[in-house]
């Protein structure tokens, strides 16, 4: 039997619960980021890393793309809808080609809780609606901007544990 962790960084717990229930499911030890060391991931013959996305960026990723591990999965968690978001620029710019090449992903749905944002990722979130989407003419916008514009300033979550069923067949048939 393999032996696996799940390893996470989070800023508002979406990732944190995905990383629960992923390491509940496949009986795996799991850590919070600044709890691992490097030369730990040997330990393990998988290592699944979840992280938010946010600015093209996967919080905490580069414990695992700056240090070897036998075999890699990871999953991310961010607002937008997993079936209609093209993820592959903020891959290439968190992973090597070859990194990519034998490491699985998978995108999770989370949520949002303006309440709870820092200042930076307010400051963000009101840029985006601002300059970006309330300037989409209403004719030519997705779902996506749609619900983005109902639900500014509140909390919603998408967060869906049905949806690590893909990860947890995909591990359980390494």
């Amino acid at each position: 039997m393999n032996k696996i962790c799940v390893i996470y960084k989070t800023k508002y717990g979406t990732t944190k619960q995905y990383a629960q229930w992923i390491a509940e499911t496949l009986e795996a030890d799991i850590f919070e980021v600044s709890q691992v060391e490097p030369s730990q991931l040997s330990n393990y013959d998988i290592v699944i890393y979840g992280g938010g996305l946010y600015a093209s960026g996967i919080l905490g990723v580069k414990l695992v793309t700056e240090n070897p591990c036998k075999s890699l999965v990871v999953f991310t968690v961010g607002l937008s809808n997993p079936d209609t978001t093209d993820y592959s620029q903020i891959l290439t710019q968190n992973f090597s080609q070859e990194l990519l090449q034998k490491t699985k992903v998978f995108h999770l749905r989370g949520g949002i809780n303006y309440k709870k944002l820092g200042f930076l990722d307010k400051t963000a979130m009101s840029m985006l609606i601002k300059l970006k989407v309330k300037k989409i003419p209403k004719e030519e916008r997705t779902k996506e901007d749609e619900l983005m514009l109902e639900t500014y300033g509140e909390k919603i979550d998408f967060s869906d544990k049905s949806t690590i069923k893909p990860l947890i067949d995909y591990v359980r048939a390494l």
